[in-house]
């Protein structure tokens, strides 16, 4: 083996900065304006200091009028800081028909590239090519998806609602970033602008280290991007702008448990169920009044029963759902005043956004129809208008609930008495990534039923919380949780902080099969998991290979067709 051929110095986590045009200059620009100006660089370790973050983890990008900055449904991986000129938020879901925002299909392999994975694939496992890596090495900009400039002409014309204008000095699509969801609206240029992009990792070390940006960053949400939100709202649509601005000015923003949930849910993972419960924040308990409707903004809530000496699980609440609404209606309808019929608790993380009953009452429920307004709350047990878990039994709920897979939006379950071993599922996978197999048929059982140790492809992908590089990130269209495998410093975060143990470290290796070894005569590791072959025109090659669809991969948000699955 020659040294120079299987050897590579050790990735580092700015070897690849988000923007290779960013220079001194243009870092001591940003800092000389609010809020950069204001922050105390004291508070960064020389490891992260504030320069290196700007230098590292933004971008200067210049848009023309009417050119589109960031799209209704793509994720975000990056927030925005307006330095000059000013943008345009398109309000309302689908307020742009999606043929005029330029959406491309994710790139696929052809015909001839699939057929070729049956006799090209590598020989030894994890092989790499050694030129990607030296390659990064030069420092150029991380390569950015999708960016082909699209501009919308005759706008009067084809917006379907209204707007909200955002200038020099705001930030925007911070929440899209910060907690790995779609973006909520698209959002073009007003005029020539120019906006600092951050890269979610230096926008999260910003919020720590500097109180200012947090503060600054929810000031602005609360002024400007709040009514936006409640607009989207179901029962809020048909309030106008002077009532919308009311509700929001009375809306409290309240945060339960921790960003890092899966630290302590790794740690209480193996406790008795009633321990957990203990460990769960309480936003709302059974039997106490009702003094506000809960909005879900972002994480999970487990919403369950008292039950004997215990409490069953009922249900989940997720992004965009709501609590206490019916109660609250019932209470304002009705003489027969009745208390909360469950307990709503945090499931790790939970952002909600809380509006008092008063407020409900006075704005709200007047404005409703007769024909939609909720039933009575009747008996011990009311569900509310927004459970979603189906025809799923109560273990069932609970066993997803307690495991947290109620976070997949692909999560691979095995029916046991289908699956005969054959293992044709696994094959297929090591095919489509070159003889790589990227999930282990092994898991969490209930009955006949396994969730096989395979990416989920998360809601809230939490192993992309302390990724130092952004490696692991969400494609931009598809949503799927993918790695990078050049920005990648092998660092174990991702794999240590995934709760499902389904990312793995893999030595890799040259094309002759030697192991790749870093300066100091290590093996260099990568992270590695199931990308949903993403690239595969047939979609996830396990599915298509299970001769007794013994295999299905689930969206967790769609219990009732997980149900009709459990129920062929």
């Amino acid at each position: 083996m020659s040294e120079s051929s299987a050897t590579i110095s050790r990735p580092q986590r700015w070897d690849v900065p988000f923007d290779g045009q960013m220079g001194a200059e243009a870092v001591a620009r940003i800092l000389t304006i609010a809020p950069f100006s204001q922050i105390d660089p004291s508070r960064f370790p020389a490891s992260t200091s504030l320069p290196d973050i700007l230098l590292n983890d933004t971008g200067l990008r210049s848009f023309k009028k009417t050119q589109v900055v960031v799209r209704e449904g793509d994720y975000g991986n990056s927030a925005f800081f307006i330095i000059k000129g000013s943008v345009r938020v398109a309000l309302g879901k689908d307020a742009i028909p999606a043929e005029l925002l330029g959406r491309r299909q994710p790139e696929k392999k052809d015909f001839l590239s699939t057929l070729r994975q049956l006799w090209g694939n590598a020989r030894y496992p994890e092989v790499r090519s050694l030129s990607r890596y030296k390659a990064a090495k030069s420092g150029a900009a991380e390569p950015k998806e999708d960016t082909t400039a699209i501009f919308l002409h005759d706008i009067p014309s084809v917006l379907k609602g209204g707007t909200a204008v955002l200038t020099a000095g705001m930030f925007f699509g911070e929440i899209a970033a910060l907690s790995r969801t779609p973006r909520t609206a698209t959002i073009f240029a007003e005029e020539d602008c120019e906006l600092l992009e951050i890269r979610w990792q230096g926008l999260r070390e910003l919020r720590l280290r500097a109180p200012e940006i947090k503060q600054f960053i929810d000031t602005n949400y609360r002024k400007y991007s709040l009514e936006n939100h409640l607009r989207e709202t179901k029962y809020f649509k048909d309030l106008s702008p002077e009532e919308l601005k009311a509700v929001a000015n009375q809306t409290r923003f309240e945060t339960y448990g921790s960003f890092d949930w899966h630290s302590n849910y790794k740690k209480n993972r193996d406790v008795a169920p009633e321990e957990r419960l203990k460990e769960e924040p309480l936003i709302a308990e059974e039997g106490q009044y009702a003094n506000g409707l809960v909005l879900i903004r972002a994480g999970f809530a487990r919403m369950s029963q008292k039950y004997n000496q215990g409490e069953r699980t009922a249900s989940y609440l997720s992004r965009g759902q709501m609590f206490g609404f019916d109660e609250i209606a019932h209470n304002w309808k009705t003489k027969d005043s009745v208390s909360l019929q469950y307990t709503l608790r945090a499931l790790g993380y939970v952002d909600v956004l809380v509006v008092p009953t008063s407020v409900v009452e006075q704005y709200i429920l007047p404005k409703i129809p007769a024909a939609s307004f909720p039933a009575a709350v009747v008996g011990q047990r009311k569900q509310v208008s927004d459970r979603r878990d189906g025809e799923l039994s109560t273990d069932v709920v609970e066993f997803l609930v307690d495991n947290r897979f109620i976070n997949g939006r692909a999560t691979m379950v095995m029916d046991l008495d289908r699956c005969t071993r054959c293992d044709d599922c696994i094959r297929a996978c090591a095919s489509a990534h070159d003889n790589n197999p990227r999930f282990v048929r092994h898991g969490h059982q209930i009955g006949r039923y396994m969730i096989a140790n395979a990416c989920m492809h998360c809601l809230d992908p939490v192993c992309m919380i302390g990724c130092p590089t952004g490696a692991i990130h969400r494609n931009a269209l598809g949503g799927q949780v993918v790695i990078n495998d050049t920005t990648c410093i092998g660092c174990s975060t991702c794999a240590n902080s995934c709760p499902y143990n389904n990312i793995q470290m893999v030595e890799i290796r040259n094309e002759l099969g030697d192991y790749i070894l870093d300066q100091e005569s290590r093996p260099v590791t990568k992270a590695a998991k199931c990308d949903l072959c993403v690239e595969q025109v047939t979609g996830p090659a396990c599915i298509n290979a299970c001769p007794h669809d013994a295999l299905t991969r689930v969206d967790m948000q769609d219990t009732q067709t997980f149900a009709k699955w459990l129920q062929r």
